[in-house]
């Protein structure tokens, strides 16, 4: 049996990140000797360039710690923005990040289709397809798939999401799915959790999934075949070392 490969978002440790008290070279050492992870989960704002000569520092502290880069999740680089200014940064910061993705070895980059209203205009929705199909396009060309999560704006609703998928028909296109983060009722969010699994590419666990219905979520993960990381995401910003742990040992329980 193929073990699961388990991973922390690194968003995890904001907290610790915003004091100063850890980078991403400290986020891999703790994944690797305090956690025993073989798998990093990075969000971009623990990089603090994507020069390619930082980068191959990132990525030689990977490969000495026999790690690998089950995904890096991008900030800042979402399709949509009202601010055409703002549109145009986001997308040389998808592109920067697209090619980090590629030289750091991720098996996806979640990139955000954007708009925080809830529902993208026709003409919105036709630039995010056309832009996502390029990044996707991209990631294929260079072995990796990126895409989108439901954890903001439009993306929050099934229908959205579903809609964004299929029109993109890509595949280099696929989903992270953060577990239960969806619009609707407890019975609503079960249920597109379970229709967009087959299209899963990367998972987040937060903790409120983590202490709730955790184990049906991982039956229904491998009921559909999912092959990605089982990653843990926490959001106190607080007693991190500690708290983390606590979300990692019930998913790794869950995943015996």
């Amino acid at each position: 049996m193929v073990m699961p490969t388990l991973s922390i978002m690194s968003y995890s440790f904001r907290g610790l990140l915003s004091s100063g008290q850890m980078d991403v070279f400290g986020y891999l050492e703790t994944c690797r000797y305090r956690y025993g992870l073989e798998s990093a989960d990075i969000w971009n704002r623990f990089l603090v360039s994507t020069d390619p000569e930082y980068l191959a520092k990132v990525r030689n502290a990977l490969d000495e710690r026999g790690m690998s880069l089950a995904d890096l999740c991008v900030d800042q680089a979402h399709v949509w923005d009202d601010d055409p200014e703002v549109r145009a940064r986001n997308e040389a910061n998808a592109w920067a990040h697209l090619r980090a993705g590629s030289q750091l070895g991720a098996r996806f980059v979640r990139i955000d289709a954007g708009s925080r209203r809830e529902t993208w205009s026709d003409a919105e929705f036709d630039h995010i397809v056309v832009r996502f199909r390029h990044y996707a396009q991209f990631a294929h060309d260079h072995g990796f798939r990126m895409g989108a999560e439901n954890h903001w704006g439009p993306e929050k609703s099934w229908g959205n999401l579903k809609r964004l998928y299929e029109a993109i028909d890509h595949p280099g296109f696929g989903i992270s799915l953060h577990l239960g983060s969806w619009t609707g009722t407890d019975d609503e969010r079960h249920a597109a959790d379970a229709a967009v699994a087959p299209w899963v590419c990367h998972t987040h666990f937060d903790q409120k999934t983590c202490e709730g219905p955790l184990a049906s979520k991982v039956a229904m993960l491998r009921a559909s075949g999912y092959e990605g990381a089982w990653s843990v995401e926490h959001h106190s910003g607080e007693e991190e070392y500690a708290r983390v742990a606590d979300q990692l040992n019930l998913l790794r329980a869950a995943l015996v």
